[in-house]
């Protein structure tokens, strides 16, 4: 990190996040680079927190979209909206981010109807620009903006996926899981509970990870790890906080809830 985003941070709230490997570097060089990043991985394994926290380190403002299905290039880069009996332009967050600076982060980008990704394309080249064909504008990118997108490969298929020539425009970034110490360490410094009983929801969840007999999209994310460990450290029985965090949110099927069960016997008495 530089000396002046140094300088920025001292007072700064950073969201805490414990670095798995070299994402941090990769990141700080994107971000000096001018260079869009790509994050991959599963669902509830650190992405969004990783953005967050970065963009506070960095001293930068983040605005952060959460795509869906309906989710158009309009309501990122703005639309003519009716106020006070007078029609007014509003940014949308993408051109909030490009005209004033900071991070953008798009977060599963894949869920998106497919005209976001055509909005992005003059963003993610060596022209940083965004036109705006409703008011006539072409907004230069400052240099700091950052675009971050991400989304989970374990959900694409054929009809959502990012296009080769959209994937090649991103420095790209893989994220798993994080390894046992870690997640113990990131449960334990979330929720408050002790190191032994988070290395033991956490040694759950990987059980969960590993099961491949059952028919689930996911296993258990660090997530719901800390969302069980926030339970156990307010009160709830360890049972009790296992069954509402780490086994109902994976499936509604019964037979499957039966099987999870019989995996938390093995781990927790």
């Amino acid at each position: 990190m530089t000396t002046s985003a140094t300088a920025a941070n001292e007072g700064r709230d950073i969201p805490f996040y414990r670095p798995a490997g070299n994402e941090c570097e990769v990141f700080e060089k994107a971000y000096e680079l001018k260079l869009p990043l790509l994050l991959k991985g599963p669902t509830g394994c650190g992405k969004t927190r990783f953005v967050a926290h970065m963009a506070a380190r960095l001293g930068l403002p983040l605005q952060t979209v959460a795509c869906h299905d309906d989710l158009a290039a309009a309501d990122l880069t703005g639309r003519y909206l009716l106020k006070g009996g007078e029609t007014v332009w509003t940014d949308g967050p993408l051109t909030t981010a490009v005209r004033s600076g900071g991070v953008c982060y798009l977060d599963e980008v894949v869920e998106a109807r497919k005209d976001v990704t055509v909005v992005l394309h003059p963003l993610t080249d060596d022209r940083r620009i965004l036109p705006l064909e409703r008011t006539g504008e072409t907004l230069e990118a400052p240099d700091d903006f950052m675009l971050v997108i991400s989304y989970n490969p374990g959900y694409q298929n054929i009809l959502k996926s990012l296009k080769p020539s959209t994937r090649q425009r991103f420095l790209a970034l893989s994220f798993d899981y994080p390894p046992l110490d870690v997640e113990t360490e990131v449960v334990a410094r979330e929720t408050g509970l002790d190191e032994d009983r988070a290395k033991l929801i956490v040694r759950l969840a990987r059980r969960l990870r590993s099961l491949k007999d059952y028919d689930l999209e996911e296993g258990a994310s660090t997530r719901l790890v800390i969302y069980c460990g926030a339970l156990i450290h307010a009160g709830m029985d360890m049972r009790q906080a296992i069954e509402s965090a780490l086994i109902e949110p994976l499936s509604d099927d019964e037979d499957v809830k039966a099987g999870l069960r019989e995996a938390v016997l093995a781990i927790v008495d």
